[in-house]
């Protein structure tokens, strides 16, 4: 009888503890959907965005003569505030630089980075990207009397770069023995051009296609240093809630052909006959 009283004793403790165990998967997956439905809840309930911007990079995103905020990205994250919130005057902008973008979504400082950040695998570990909306290629920005043709041209020279562009990166890591003259912003980066404190300026080609159009004096070597890249939204590491939205927001504006319309409203007249066709460009949908 003590046998049989000992094993129902260790055969209840042992549903006991089977039911508690299915209790807590339960409670841990409705706190796991919870946590991934929470974010955008959260940006619905104090009925604001914070984007990261650009404001010293035309045409993507710059302060115009009204003092406003204004450029492809800048309208971009209009309308994603718009069809989130109802009103596209419920974002917050945040003024960044290349690099303080990262360390701006992983402190909180912003919910999305919205201003001209190329994906690459060392960033891919630190924050987590959408689908892209544009593709881009590393060349080299000189004045019309320069005689730089190629990458190779660009030994014994210093070479201009912006701090934390992939323009830095890729020197730093790939051309170690290239002297380079880092800044904050594209400003001073193009202004040390200017003043001959390099002998070129590097960055992604859609920026000096423009920089070159509106600048005379200056000329976009041909050369691409690298395979064109994507361009993304860029949120902080595990937010997949916002990740998800923003990749169905995109969905929805390509069906629309809402960034053809960006394009044709603020790259167009920038790139000129750089790009011949807004497909070399635009991204719509996930990157092949």
């Amino acid at each position: 009888m003590k046998r049989i009283t000992l094993f129902l004793s260790l055969l209840l403790l042992l549903l006991i503890g089977v039911l508690t165990g299915c209790g807590a998967k339960e409670s841990s997956g409705e706190s796991e959907n919870k946590k991934r439905e929470s974010y955008i809840d959260q940006i619905k309930k104090k009925d604001k965005i914070t984007i990261g911007i650009f404001t010293d990079k035309p045409p993507f995103g710059y302060v115009n003569e009204k003092g406003e905020n204004d450029g492809f990205e800048i309208a971009l994250a209009k309308r994603i505030t718009k069809d989130l919130l109802g009103d596209e005057n419920q974002v917050e902008f945040i003024p960044v630089e290349p690099a303080n973008r990262i360390p701006y979504l992983q402190s909180d400082k912003v919910d999305l980075i919205l201003a001209n950040m190329t994906v690459t695998d060392e960033r891919k570990e630190a924050v987590d990207f959408t689908n892209p909306y544009l593709k881009v290629a590393i060349q080299l920005l000189v004045k019309d009397s320069s005689d730089i043709q190629s990458i190779d041209d660009l030994k014994g020279k210093k070479v201009i770069v912006t701090k934390g562009t992939t323009a830095d990166i890729f020197f730093t890591k790939n051309y170690p023995d290239i002297e380079l003259e880092k800044y904050d912003q594209v400003t001073e980066s193009f202004q040390a051009l200017k003043d001959d404190r390099g002998a070129a300026y590097v960055n992604d080609n859609l920026l000096l296609f423009d920089l070159a159009r509106e600048t005379p004096g200056f000329k976009v070597v041909n050369e691409k240093l690298e395979d064109p890249s994507p361009i993304a939204p860029a949120v902080k590491k595990g937010n997949k809630d916002l990740e998800t939205w923003v990749n169905e927001e995109f969905e929805k504006l390509s069906k629309e052909g809402y960034l053809l319309e960006l394009y044709d409203q603020y790259l167009k007249e920038a790139f000129g006959d750089n790009v011949k066709n807004p497909a070399d460009v635009i991204v719509e949908g996930e990157w092949k």
